[in-house]
């Protein structure tokens, strides 16, 4: 049963998605190309409700279902970051698609890509294999 919350949840999440135009290409074209607001509104409000999110989260000491306290751990500054954001963002360019959307994207029938989420798979398995030697 837990499964079909999954299911319907990434369903309507991925239909809000393509009703939103979120997962064009076009749309991401012309947000790299800086043609269109759009894009860039999407992402700046998703920024400013996970900002709120996680103040209201620390604020009122939000737990989660089971009971257990949410603790949001501060990052330390790490090259890797800047490094992983330059090429996450040089494969975004290149595919139209970051992987947030792929399977919107196939269940849309864009079967092309298909070449981008086994690329996404591949290169998470390559991450895994390499960790190690990667500076972190």
């Amino acid at each position: 049963m837990k499964i079909l919350n999954y299911f319907f949840s990434g369903s309507a999440f991925g239909f809000v998605l393509v009703k939103a135009e979120v997962i064009s290409w076009f749309r991401i074209q012309e947000m790299f190309r800086f043609q269109s607001f759009q894009m860039y509104g999407v992402i700046g409000s998703a920024l400013l409700v996970a900002m709120l999110s996680v103040f209201l989260i620390n604020k009122f000491k939000v737990k989660t279902i089971s009971g257990e306290e949410i603790k949001i751990e501060p990052k330390k500054f790490n090259w890797g970051y800047v490094y992983g954001g330059i090429i996450f963002g040089f494969g975004w360019a290149m595919t139209g698609a970051c992987p947030g959307p792929l399977y919107a994207l196939m269940g849309s029938g864009v079967l092309v890509i298909a070449v981008v989420l086994l690329s996404a798979v591949l290169g998470t398995y390559c991450y895994g294999v390499f960790k190690e030697r990667l500076p972190h």
